[in-house]
């Protein structure tokens, strides 16, 4: 992983990173520190995803542990390889690496099973005929307890027949189920009589057919912990009320006991919560792929032109916390104006164009006008940009009838053309409906650079393209996808898409040195905002940009707010 992030983003000494040094202090797990990330195969990374991800890491890198990658892949109805090499790229290309230390739950299967007879053997669990919705029923509510399965009672010798029987493919799927003995009555919803394994003929994407029952995730994670020796199974918060059966499985087992730690998820504005309700974008159309610039996948913030630091750096300052709060998604961007302002090369780019042309300009002439790539690094250097007679600048650069504050382009009134020369405007021509076509001017020839020798004061700074020297290129504009911060405000996510979360424009004109602009390749388009060559849809001669982030930051307002 990169050590370059930056000091303002360094993490803070939170809860948990304060149970793992407490533990190195006291000696437990013998001073080790072994985390792990766990995802399960069946869709895409999310920016959740990268929080625990960042977090699992971080923590073993900081307190020199290890960190292990492992897939728990227990559901062969819902995964797929091409999910297991998405997240491998997607991981990588956040900045972890986890070496040597790859792992798959479904590796475990024999010793998940054989784990599984031992509870059976020892009277704590037993096979359950009971259909899912009778299971349902049985299981009580919050205020009521559960009621126990006629089944339950079961011989140690039967339920080791039957469960025998279940793994040789006997049964039907949703026939039979092994189930845990624990509690019907308690009060924790987990330990009543959870299920561990379920029938499930289902080809496996790396066991094949060999297998026909499948563990259960909550079974399989805690005895998966407990194999890789992991030490601080760090978890989001919705898996704190499932602690008392990870738990309750290892100490019926008798194995070594990983210590599970609950963090809040990572929530933010305007941002739907959950792959499901994601998969219903994409399935429902509202979107147009698992990589689509505006969800929040890593792909799609990828393909954003999002950089993988300025994840990390947010992750960081959004911290480990108990408790859920909702992150505005200008601390996201923020995160990400900041990173791009320090290694995206500036540009100049056009994305409404209006013709310029400055009259007392040498007719064929072209010079090269020195640009600078960034002035936050120096040792980008620069570049050189043709000018010529004929430009195109930004149509809302220009009014015809300007208010006195307005120090852009109109009748009159001198601006600079930036890395060139004053301009000063004469006139502009307009079409059958009044629509400005073409906007006139002279330059001043003593002005090369944007000074005036005289010292007279020009307000005004412009870009431009040189029209004869003009890459054509696509730009799409994006906004948030809901309309609402809360997107399920009243119910229905679908209610608050937002119709103009993605807006297309065409004929856009940008400078020379993007022709061959590199797929993925980010750049600041001078006051305009962040963007980056689209990595699906962009191609030599067809070049499309997607607007990462604005320049505004509207970040230091909601600090000044809240007091910070």
């Amino acid at each position: 992983m990169s050590h370059d992030d930056t000091s303002a983003a360094a993490a803070p000494v939170d809860f948990i990173r304060q149970i793992v040094a407490r533990d190195i202090e006291t000696g437990k797990f013998d001073g080790r520190v072994v985390t792990r990330f766990p995802p399960e195969p069946n869709f895409h990374l999310l920016l959740g995803h990268a929080k625990a991800i960042n977090a699992s890491f971080s923590i073993a890198e900081e307190f020199g542990g290890t960190f292990h990658l492992r897939f728990d892949d227990t559901n062969p109805s819902k995964e797929e390889r091409a999910f297991v090499e998405s997240m491998k790229a997607d991981i990588l290309w956040l900045g972890f690496d986890w070496g040597d230390r790859l792992f798959f739950a479904s590796d475990y299967f024999p010793q998940l099973y054989d784990f599984a007879v031992q509870l059976v053997r020892d009277g704590k669990a037993y096979v359950c005929d009971l259909s899912p919705e009778q299971t349902r029923e049985y299981r009580g509510t919050l205020t009521e307890p559960g009621r126990n399965s006629p089944f339950r009672e079961r011989s140690v010798e039967e339920n080791l027949d039957l469960l025998a029987r279940m793994r040789a493919g006997e049964f039907d799927d949703g026939e039979r189920v092994l189930r845990a003995k624990i509690d019907m009555a308690s009060p924790i919803i987990s330990l009543r009589d959870p299920v561990l394994y379920r029938i499930q003929k289902v080809s496996h994407h790396r066991t094949g057919d060999a297998w026909c029952i499948y563990p259960m995730y909550d079974f399989t994670h805690c005895i998966s912990d407990s194999i890789e020796g992991i030490t601080h199974s760090l978890c989001s918060l919705e898996f704190e009320n499932q602690r008392p059966l990870y738990d309750w499985i290892l100490d019926s087992l008798d194995i070594y006991h990983p210590q599970q730690i609950e963090f809040a998820r990572i929530v933010v504005g305007y941002m739907l919560d959950g792959k499901r309700k994601m998969k219903a974008l994409i399935d429902e159309g509202h979107v147009d792929s698992y990589d689509d610039p505006r969800l929040w996948t890593v792909a799609g913030m990828r393909r954003r032109g999002y950089t993988p630091r300025s994840i990390r750096n947010f992750c960081k300052r959004v911290g480990m916390a108990k408790r859920q709060n909702v992150v505005e998604l200008a601390a996201l961007e923020h995160a990400v104006r900041e990173d791009l302002n320090q290694v995206a090369p500036r540009v100049m780019a056009v994305t409404d164009p209006l013709r310029l042309v400055i009259d007392n300009y040498p007719e064929g002439q072209v010079e090269q006008m020195e640009a600078i790539n960034n002035p936050e690094d120096s040792s980008m250097g620069v570049r050189q940009v043709p000018f010529s007679k004929v430009l195109y600048i930004e149509r809302s650069d220009f009014l015809q009838d300007a208010p006195r504050k307005f120090f852009r382009l109109s009748p009159g009134r001198e601006v600079r053309l930036r890395y060139a020369y004053l301009v000063t405007c004469t006139s502009a021509t307009l079409d059958d409906s009044g629509e400005v076509v073409e906007v006139h001017c002279t330059y001043d020839p003593e002005t090369r650079g944007g000074d005036a020798p005289d010292g007279r004061r020009v307000r005004g700074t412009i870009h431009w393209v040189s029209a004869e020297h003009a890459v054509d290129a696509e730009v799409r504009n994006f906004e948030p996808l809901f309309t609402e911060s809360d997107p399920e405000k009243g119910g229905d996510f679908r209610a608050n898409l937002n119709p103009d979360s993605r807006r297309v424009l065409r004929g856009c004109k940008v400078e020379p040195s993007l022709a061959s602009a590199a797929s993925g390749s980010r750049y600041q388009f001078e006051r305009q905002g962040y963007f980056c060559v689209d990595s699906a849809d962009s191609a030599p001669g067809a070049l499309v940009f997607n607007r990462t982030v604005a320049l505004r930051d509207s970040w230091a307002k909601i600090v000044k707010k809240s007091g910070g």
